[in-house]
């Protein structure tokens, strides 16, 4: 199973200090599954339970598939897209083996409305049935993380679905959500995939998960985030019109809710977070 050289932290809040209480690693799919599959990825941690430490992800718009070894109990969950950020207290010892679906790559494995697990997490057995159970054992006892990694890929082949080309649609366009920092509407989005702006809010709430203007504010939100603890002397201004906002309040207000943190807030603690 081939690693990924380059782990990006876009999402990952405060990522240096993250980088000092755990190790992430992430593998790339085979070529049948990378239609569905965007990486597998592992974590591994040992924090003392008296200094417990609290993770904070701006959640990408992705199914994840998850099999946990955690406080001595073992567990096959899927996570549905979070509505807010995602936050994970790591405290003792464990570790997780994760598949990350591509936007729209969940749905053909379970042809229903993505958007019935948006803010829901689930037991595995009931969208990919019981023999999860045995695969969980599989995969969390595996020699190492890329051998845990080539188990769940054993596991999805035995599943591997058709491609769906709606669902290869939305994926497509929020990837360029992503990669796009000029796409900041709705609207954009409409005139670009010639759909109208309701098309696109159904193909986003049956494929994805959640909706189109969600998924550019949080790609936007993510990037300040990154750009916030890379360089605190950015212009929030500046940052606000790049971003697509018409004015430094708006920004401000929108960073918070989804961040927790103002953006001055969230810069001071970047700089004085461990690197």
């Amino acid at each position: 199973m081939k690693s990924k050289d380059h782990l990006p932290t876009r999402g990952i809040v405060h990522a240096a200090a993250g980088r000092e209480k755990f190790h992430l690693a992430r593998f790339e799919p085979g070529p049948e599954l990378l239609p569905f599959v965007e990486h597998y990825w592992f974590i591994r941690y040992t924090i003392d339970p008296q200094t417990p430490f609290s993770q904070t992800v701006l959640s990408y718009p992705n199914v994840h598939l998850a099999f946990e070894a955690e406080q001595g109990e073992q567990r096959a969950l899927v996570y549905g897209v979070p509505l807010r950020p995602f936050v994970r207290q790591l405290s003792g010892t464990g570790y997780v083996l994760g598949v990350k679906f591509r936007a729209g790559g969940f749905y053909p494995f379970w042809k229903q409305d993505v958007n019935q697990l948006t803010g829901l997490t689930v037991q595995a057995t009931g969208i990919f049935g019981a023999d999860v159970e045995e695969w969980k054992g599989r995969i969390l006892s595996a020699e190492d993380e890329a051998a845990m990694a080539e188990q769940a890929e054993q596991m999805l082949l035995t599943l591997l679905p058709v491609q769906d080309e709606q669902a290869t649609l939305a994926g497509q366009i929020t990837i360029e959500a992503m990669n796009d920092r000029s796409l900041t509407s709705v609207e954009q989005m409409s005139e670009r995939y010639e759909l109208s702006v309701r098309q696109l809010q159904r193909l986003f709430r049956r494929y994805v998960g959640v909706s189109p203007k969600w998924v550019i504010k949080r790609f936007r939100l993510q990037e300040a985030a990154e750009r916030l603890e890379q360089d605190s002397s950015v212009s929030w201004a500046e940052l606000a019109v790049m971003l697509g906002y018409s004015d430094q309040a708006h920004f401000i207000k929108d960073f918070k809710a989804v961040v927790g943190q103002s953006p001055a807030a969230y810069s001071k603690s970047a700089k004085t977070s461990p690197t």
